[in-house]
């Protein structure tokens, strides 16, 4: 074997991983590899140390905070970057609902940085856009079950902040859901006859921390969980809205760690 090429195993230790960790990050394209007539793989030397470097750079990116990182990155860079920073987040975290709760500091950096002018209302338009685009392409490379339960997606009346709903989506993909994409601005009375009709098993509702009339935020959540409970449907209420707490029907999420845990008892 010539001294630049690795074996699994090497490449292995040299990361301080196990050898699946190397198969798998070679199946998915992670790392380049040449395979032996005998269908060994063998590992460039110098890709696997660009590998390492890049693994310590996310920790110590990870410990100092990501949140500027992320908006800096989402302003400067394309939608391709992006992508590849969030696949990259989640093969270091191992779950897209980690992901989600490390990204959460990022949303509020940009929201900050709008709101104190260091951004102009198009680099915030830009760097959502990005965001948006590259969690719709995560999204679409997970595969789900062709006959998996339907999730809706939507935001409470009058919310109009669809990044959080776009982790949701990645969470609820991650554990099989076939999600059904409602967004902004959707009807009460169609999403209702809409639950109604039984095309979702899973209704969930983002509100946003701009979501502070909780009258009607109450009301949405009594209609949504009427029909829920009808169709045995589940419902969560997530974001920092203010939905009633505890709510009439469903559960309420304000993490991603808290909708990780309704799905999984789900």
């Amino acid at each position: 074997m010539p001294h630049s090429q690795l074996s699994t195993r090497q490449a292995a230790a040299l990361l301080g991983v196990g050898t699946t960790s190397i198969k798998r990050w070679a199946d998915e394209g992670v790392l380049a590899c040449e395979k032996t007539v005998g269908g060994h793989r063998r590992f460039s030397r110098g890709a696997v140390l660009v590998l390492k470097l890049a693994a310590a750079g996310e920790t110590r990116e990870a410990s100092s905070g990501t949140a500027a990182g992320w908006v800096e990155r989402l302003v400067a860079e394309d939608v391709a970057a992006a992508v590849a920073a969030l696949e990259r987040d989640r093969r270091r975290l191992g779950a897209w609902w980690r992901v989600a709760d490390e990204l959460g500091p990022a949303l509020h950096e940009l929201g900050r940085a709008w709101e104190t002018g260091a951004l102009s209302v198009i680099q915030e338009h830009v760097a959502s856009a990005h965001l948006a685009r590259a969690l719709a392409r995560c999204g679409d490379r997970l595969r789900v079950p062709r006959r998996a339960s339907r999730a809706l997606l939507m935001t409470a009346a009058g919310d109009d902040h669809t990044l959080g709903l776009s982790l949701a989506e990645l969470c609820l993909r991650e554990a099989g859901w076939a999600t059904r994409w409602v967004g902004r601005r959707a009807p009460i009375d169609q999403a209702v006859d809409y639950i109604g009709e039984g095309h979702a098993r899973l209704v969930a509702v983002s509100a946003s921390s701009f979501s502070t009339d909780a009258v009607s935020l109450a009301a949405q959540a009594a209609r949504l969980g009427a029909a829920c409970r009808v169709q045995g449907a589940e419902l969560i209420l997530g974001g920092h809205g203010a939905w009633p707490d505890p709510p009439p029907f469903g559960a309420r999420a304000r993490s991603f760690r808290e909708l990780h845990q309704v799905l999984r008892a789900t």
